[in-house]
């Protein structure tokens, strides 16, 4: 049986999905936006976001912030559809898809002045109250964390000096979490500045250098 591919706006672009994709949340916009304000006081260069899914908010912000774009997720059904909403947007020649883990996906030789982490958040004890949503998308371990651990080792090898990161979680004790976890001695040396929430669907922390 073949999936319907459906389309949402998501800001000016139309956004193609299917049910093998997490379906974009119109709330995440907000984290669009904001890359694309703090963009002109970062280091030069294309931006980076991890666990891309169908490729909205990054794509959202290449279109509005003019930067270039490399978008990486694990999912081939989520590379896909990044690369024909690209296309789509014509933003192709602006974007670069690459299929893999984040940790795998990004070169030690790169830097990337702007970086956007939107992992799956939800405890995994909690997904079943999902049952429209992909498991890859949305399952972040036992305390919905997992994955985020690991797109801000990512972040924290490949920002550049200046640069800046938005994170996306479930909520304000996920956040807490992220504090008290970079406070470790073991972690990149980022610091949450300022978080920004949407309601009860979801925040997003901006993350920077520490000192």
């Amino acid at each position: 049986m073949t999936t319907p591919v459906l389309d949402m706006d998501f800001g000016p672009l139309t956004i193609a999905h299917d049910a093998r994709v997490l379906e974009p949340r119109p709330w995440t916009v907000l984290q669009s936006r904001w890359a694309a304000d703090l963009s002109p006081e970062l280091p030069g260069g294309p931006l980076l976001e991890l666990c891309t899914g169908a490729g909205h908010i990054g794509l959202l912000a290449v279109h509005l912030s003019g930067r270039p774009g490399v978008l990486v997720d694990v999912d081939p059904a989520a590379t896909w559809f990044a690369h024909a909403n690209a296309e789509r947007a014509g933003l192709a020649d602006r974007v670069e898809v690459r299929l893999g883990r984040a940790e795998e996906a990004v070169r030690p030789d790169e830097s990337f002045g702007l970086v956007i982490a939107d992992p799956p958040w939800v405890p995994s004890a909690s997904v079943g109250r999902f049952p429209d949503d992909p498991l890859l998308a949305i399952d972040g371990g036992h305390d919905g964390l997992a994955i985020a651990w690991t797109c801000l080792t990512v972040m924290g090898d490949c920002l550049a000096p200046g640069g800046a990161g938005l994170l996306q979680l479930g909520d304000h004790a996920q956040v807490d979490a992220v504090r008290e976890w970079l406070a470790r001695d073991d972690t990149p040396a980022l610091r949450v500045t300022d978080v920004r929430a949407h309601e009860d669907r979801g925040v997003v922390a901006l993350l920077r250098w520490a000192g």
